[in-house]
């Protein structure tokens, strides 16, 4: 589960902390790493292949909760593919990222929701697609209305960015922490505001989330 039980959450103004496993899927040399890099350091790097997994953290305080993200940055090629179910095995969120100068790239993007399908329900992950760099608009293959479309008859979140020039990779983040804060208050009876002053009706029941 991604929430963490916090000493003391009757006290006004302390934020629960959720920690988010994020993983980032797509071909290679699509730019997740570059996408990762961008986000978590503020920087830019041409990357050479990552082999296996490589892994980020961030940590966001936010007004609502802190959230503290894993993020896994997985190998595109075609031979990790067998063992990247284990990478994505218990994510809260996925970035299936394509690159909008390529248009198999959003092929191997729909194969790797198709795959995610199989592993969870559509209420336990939250998925966004991401058409990255658009700082080679003058190459693009996928047009924007193509991305969006195909987001929309999925339900996922959609995004087009730049790790290179920095376009919109913080937005496409906060956008998956937002909706994942969304989900969790879905999930969360609503606490008191003044502890017991009001009939707990959570009193003597066991907690809904257990594993």
């Amino acid at each position: 589960t991604a929430q963490e039980t916090m000493p003391g959450t009757s006290l006004e103004g302390s934020r629960p902390t959720y920690t988010y496993k994020v993983v980032l899927l797509g071909s290679m040399s699509v730019g997740k790493s570059s996408l990762a890099y961008r986000y978590v350091k503020n920087d830019f790097r041409e990357f050479l292949p990552t082999v296996g997994c490589s892994f980020f953290t961030q940590t966001l305080n936010l007004q609502a909760a802190t959230v503290k993200f894993e993020i896994w940055d997985t190998a595109g090629q075609e031979k990790y593919q067998s063992v990247c179910h284990l990478y994505y095995r218990n994510a809260h969120a996925a970035l299936l990222v394509y690159d909008i100068a390529n248009k198999e790239t959003l092929r191997r993007a729909k194969l790797w929701l198709e795959e995610l399908e199989k592993k969870f329900l559509p209420d336990e992950i939250v998925i966004a697609l991401v058409g990255n760099k658009t700082d080679l608009a003058a190459e693009r293959e996928v047009t924007t209305e193509e991305g969006a479309e195909f987001a929309r008859t999925k339900g996922l979140l959609f995004m087009e960015t730049s790790a290179k020039s920095n376009h919109q990779v913080n937005d496409i983040f906060m956008a998956t922490v937002q909706e994942l804060l969304r989900r969790e208050k879905e999930k969360a009876p609503a606490p008191s505001p003044h502890g017991r002053s009001t009939v707990d009706l959570q009193e003597g029941t066991p907690k809904r989330r257990c594993c």
